[in-house]
């Protein structure tokens, strides 16, 4: 192991209703350049330990989100306004001022309701492939908006493993994984369970990804913080989508006009990559670390700065 890994510790931050898991790699100082990485919607914090190797010297703060890892015993209710409420206790926690948000997925949407809400605790936005409103036919009910854009994904929540082993071996033939299974994919994977054999489950509570793709469908606190942007932006695209096909979960032409309509929003595409491979991929991930490595030189993460 390299980088960032050498400093990975865990703690429990108090928020509403319990406490909340949250990763940290690098330094201790809270002064240090640091980046808060909030994670997808089936995800834990451990999506961020590749990109964590790239980044030596940055303060990287991951939690679990409500529902997921060991944040999972966690009540609801969930949506992006309370996982925005939670992150800015862990900041006021973890942080020693305004910092770099990075959002992965519907860690993007996340992110963009914490700037909205509690804009001081951050100084920037990074949405990695989320963030901009799904397009998903319109009438469909909730439980088909889950199905029409995780399917398998969401199916897997339900299931039980015998080992660790066994899981690793659902995920093999996974089209977005193949020639990009990695020690990083295993690690976590191997978190991503909960439980004792051979009654392993995935972590992610079923409940809150339902409800929280209710509220991305049918709430109002992505629209205001969209409608009422106050930070800068980087939409970093994943060109192939959950399955490795094209088009991804956003098609090019969509990003361009939100770009051309939203302040301060800057897109850019990251080649050869699809919605996994762009943060836990040696090759995707370095191209993310190297936009935060600039944001942070500019002056974007620094606490105070």
């Amino acid at each position: 192991m390299n980088g960032n890994q050498h400093n990975y510790r865990t703690c429990d931050v108090p928020v509403q209703g319990g406490t909340m898991r949250v990763g940290i790699w690098g330094p201790d100082e809270q002064h240090a350049p640091t980046i808060l990485a909030v994670h997808g919607v089936t995800a834990s914090h451990r999506a961020w330990s590749v990109l964590a190797a790239l980044l030596p010297g940055v303060r990287i703060i991951a939690p679990d989100l409500r529902g997921r890892g060991r944040s999972n015993h966690l009540p609801g209710p969930y949506g992006m306004p309370v996982h925005a409420d939670d992150l800015a206790d862990v900041l006021e926690r973890c942080s020693a001022g305004p910092v770099l948000v990075v959002g992965h997925s519907m860690g993007a949407f996340v992110a963009l309701v914490l700037a909205h809400r509690h804009p001081a605790r951050v100084s920037s936005l990074v949405l990695i492939d989320g963030g901009l409103p799904l397009q998903v036919a319109p009438g469909l009910s909730d439980e088909q908006v889950v199905q029409a854009v995780l399917g398998p994904a969401a199916e897997r929540l339900k299931m039980e493993f015998a080992s660790p082993e066994e899981y690793r071996d659902h995920w093999r033939p996974h089209p977005a994984f193949a020639g990009h299974w990695t020690a990083g994919v295993e690690d976590y994977l191997d978190y991503d369970l909960q439980g004792e054999a051979p009654h392993l489950k995935p972590s992610t509570s079923y409940a809150a990804l339902a409800e929280d793709t209710a509220d991305l469908h049918r709430g109002t606190s992505l629209v205001s913080a969209l409608q009422e942007l106050s930070h800068e932006v980087l939409f970093l695209q994943a060109p192939r989508g959950l399955f490795d096909e094209v088009p991804g979960l956003y098609r090019d032409d969509y990003v361009v006009r939100c770009a051309q309509s939203l302040p301060r929003f800057d897109a850019h595409l990251v080649p050869d990559t699809n919605h996994y491979t762009i943060v836990m991929d040696p090759s995707g991930a370095a191209v993310v670390a190297g936009f935060i490595t600039d944001l942070l030189a500019a002056g974007s993460g620094t606490p105070d700065a």
